[in-house]
């Protein structure tokens, strides 16, 4: 089955017969580790519950509460929604993509204009993506080198080369919070000599962005607008157990302000994906955040807290919620089936959000089959809330030391 809203694939066996590694047992204290390298952002890891992790990250915009959920802001906006609706559900941090901006409306005129935050109005932390994704799902319309990936833009078809050095200048004009290094996006299936060349091709680039980085941008297409920005590195190799660690290890030889996992929610099993989860996490250092890129459910969200992930992001809460698609506490619900035509029950009895607590799901599906714009923002609104409440109910579940009945628990409601 396909998981996450990436390339699918069909399934395969696991590529080794390497046992799954252990979590680690990491002892719970306030205030565990503090751990600062870039100016003005820092991690503080405050508590654990097995493999789950209770933090908190401090960036020049501001703080957030991880595990945490960044919804998905591509062109400098999450889709149907105002930045005072993100505030509102709480949203800590969100994403901007890097490929979009860079073609539309320019990462030089949006460090004129005084960075990606005065631009979109938005005063909360933000991360943007390196646009490696974006380029290497192109296909047709790209080249990869060792010096980048040189691509066509599919607005215009005007030619770019995408280096990693060109991904952090873009995003230090961009001014985010965090910056992610350019990678390459390896295919799923993928066979152990491609992935084996893919990470190792990754781990060059991230030398080189981190070289980049630390140098600082050069004159010439617009300055840095957050000097406190801070940089992740990003850990590929596929499914197979011995390049992932061989890839954590450079990775981590290179030093990093945080670490992502990714490669992962691209069609593979999810037996599998949740395997490379533990073996990666475990190997990441403990006193710095970790980001799992482009997952997922609200499953995966839990059971990746359970193997010790940090943050999250995926367009899926708000792309499934423009298609009628609904996230509950009991599962998920497509609002354009006929059975809610006339039901006066909110689209779910236990969200709080300002569609649960005012709308039925008679309204929703009339709005939805009629095409009006506000289907859309009352959908989306509910699914990022139930997002992000999910990841305060984590949070809440690690602090008292609850993590694994709630795990339980909330499993359980979803299958029933």
């Amino acid at each position: 089955m396909l998981r996450g809203v990436r390339a699918g694939g069909a399934e395969r066996r696991r590529p080794t017969s390497e046992p799954r590694v252990p979590r680690p047992d990491v002892e719970p204290a306030p205030s565990l580790i503090v751990n600062v390298t870039a100016a003005g952002f820092g991690f503080s890891l405050r508590a654990t519950d097995g493999a789950a992790r209770l933090g908190r990250i401090e960036t020049p915009h501001g703080g957030f509460d991880t595990p945490a959920f960044m919804p998905v802001g591509t062109q400098g906006s999450v889709k149907t929604l105002l930045q005072r609706d993100l505030e509102s559900i709480g949203a800590g941090i969100i994403l901007g993509n890097t490929y979009h901006l860079m073609l539309r409306p320019g990462d030089a005129l949006i460090a004129r204009l005084g960075g990606l935050h005065r631009f979109i109005g938005w005063s909360r932390p933000m991360l943007t993506d390196s646009g490696g994704f974006q380029v290497f799902s192109l296909a047709e319309r790209r080249r990869l080198i060792e010096d980048g990936a040189e691509f066509r833009s599919h607005l215009d078809g005007s030619l770019h080369m995408l280096t990693p050095e060109r991904a952090v200048d873009i995003q230090a004009r961009l001014g985010s919070d965090i910056a992610m290094v350019l990678d390459e996006c390896l295919a799923y299936p993928a066979t152990p000599e491609a992935a084996a060349a893919s990470m190792a091709r990754s781990a060059r680039w991230a030398r080189r962005c981190r070289e980049r980085f630390l140098a600082g941008v050069p004159d010439g297409e617009g300055p840095a607008t957050n000097p406190g920005q801070a940089q992740f590195g990003i850990v590929q190799g596929g499914l197979f157990p011995d390049l992932r660690k061989e890839s954590v290890d450079l990775t981590r030889a290179i030093g990093f302000e945080g670490y992502a996992i990714g490669g992962l929610s691209v069609g593979e099993p999810i037996d599998e994906m949740y395997a490379t989860v533990e073996l990666t996490a475990g190997r990441l250092p403990p006193d710095q955040p970790r980001y799992l890129m482009g997952a997922g459910t609200p499953e995966d969200l839990v059971e990746c807290v359970a193997r010790g992930i940090d943050m999250f992001d995926c367009v899926m809460p708000t792309r499934n919620a423009r298609n009628g698609q609904l996230f509950t506490s009991e599962g998920r619900i497509n609002i354009r089936n006929a059975r809610y035509a006339d039901d006066p029950a909110p689209p779910d009895p236990r969200c709080g959000c300002y569609t649960c607590t005012h709308h039925s799901r008679a309204y929703l599906r009339h709005v939805y089959m009629a095409g009006e714009a506000v289907a859309r923002t009352l959908n989306t609104l509910h699914n990022l809330t139930f997002y992000l409440d999910t990841m305060q109910r984590i949070r809440d579940a690690i602090a008292l030391r609850t993590f694994d009945t709630f795990r339980q628990e909330f499993l359980r409601l979803r299958s029933s």
